[in-house]
């Protein structure tokens, strides 16, 4: 069991960062201003939490 919590544990995390370093790659290739600051706050709250 501790194994399996583990694992779930470590699939989570890498799951979080590949859907930051997407969000990091729209919020860099993106050149409309509002999407630029939309995609901004989304990256501070993944970053430093809500």
């Amino acid at each position: 069991m501790l194994v399996t919590l583990v694992d779930q544990g470590v699939q989570a995390r890498k799951q979080q960062r590949k859907a930051l370093f997407e969000l990091i790659h729209r919020f860099r290739a993106s050149g409309d201003p509002e999407e630029v600051a939309r995609l901004g706050d989304q990256l501070g709250r993944m970053v430093f939490g809500e």
